[in-house]
């Protein structure tokens, strides 16, 4: 069984460390991502702040896993229309910047005791194709210093991004062809986008994922995707996660719900996703 690597984003338990962190350690989970702590990205958190997260997270027996960071989610030309997404505080900056970020980033997530770091392949041009040798030159700069620093970048599938989907995020990681950058395959972002996640995304990434982030999605019948709990969308989990472990999968799952119920709240739509991940995992006790 794949408990002892399950673990969760704090802010979709809740904005307070602390508080999500109990709720953690209650829900017998291992591990946790940090993006972002009492509303401020993780990236706008001083050292003494950061010296208090990993004493509170590492107290509790947990660990930090990865830092979700919003590096490269920005345009790789300010001129150009491109589709935007979620930056979790951050306001649009330049590339430069953005490799500048990268740097802050890593020593980040040495401070926390982390050798991974989430990052995006540039807000979504029109035609991604057409640019995709400029993402790529600027990816393999970042691995290369992921390299030296002995981190790891983990490139999401994110549909507001030019590796939105399986297929386009694991043609960039093999372009780039880095011990230092692997995806991040996270496959409600796939379902949310409208598209399959297993088995049809899954083939395309699958030899070259390092993370999984956990949530499920649809899109209702006039067009609107949105994220529901593991159990009520459009990613078929159980044959999902078979085929992760049979394939070798020795990595973590992070649970990100991104779905907060009617009248209620973070942690109780995140609830919702455990209890459905349970739901799932009971059912594959004979093939795990």
């Amino acid at each position: 069984m794949i408990w002892n690597r399950v673990g969760v984003l704090t802010d979709e338990v809740s904005p307070h460390l602390e508080e999500a962190l109990d709720w953690i350690v209650n829900n017998q989970l291992k591990h946790v991502e940090i993006r972002s702590v009492d509303g401020r990205n993780i990236m706008n958190v001083p050292d003494e702040v950061l010296v208090n997260i990993r004493h509170e997270v590492e107290r509790r027996g947990l660990f930090v896993s990865a830092i979700a960071s919003p590096v490269f989610k920005c345009s790789l030309d300010p001129e150009r229309q491109v589709s935007t997404g979620d930056t979790f505080g951050q306001q649009e900056e330049d590339i430069e910047e953005h490799h500048r970020k990268l740097l802050q980033a890593i020593r980040i997530a040495k401070q926390l005791g982390t050798t991974k770091i989430r990052i995006f392949s540039f807000w979504r041009e029109q035609d991604p194709l057409r640019y995709e040798a400029e993402i790529i030159f600027h990816l393999k700069r970042a691995a290369a210093i992921a390299e030296q620093e002995s981190v790891t970048l983990l490139l999401e599938n994110e549909p507001s991004c030019n590796g939105g989907y399986a297929e386009e995020v694991g043609r960039l990681v093999r372009g780039v062809n880095s011990r230092a950058l692997q995806v991040l395959w996270d496959p409600g972002n796939e379902a949310y986008g409208g598209k399959s996640a297993y088995p049809e995304g899954y083939e395309y990434i699958k030899d070259v994922s390092g993370h999984v982030h956990l949530k499920d999605a649809l899109v209702e019948q006039d067009g609107t995707p949105r994220c529901v709990p593991i159990g009520n969308g459009r990613v078929p989990f159980a044959e999902q996660i078979i085929a992760l472990e049979k394939d070798g999968y020795k990595g973590l799952y992070t649970i990100e719900t991104h779905y907060i119920p009617d009248g209620g709240t973070p942690a109780d739509g995140t609830m919702l996703t455990l209890q459905g991940l349970r739901k799932v995992l009971s059912s594959l006790e004979a093939q795990l």
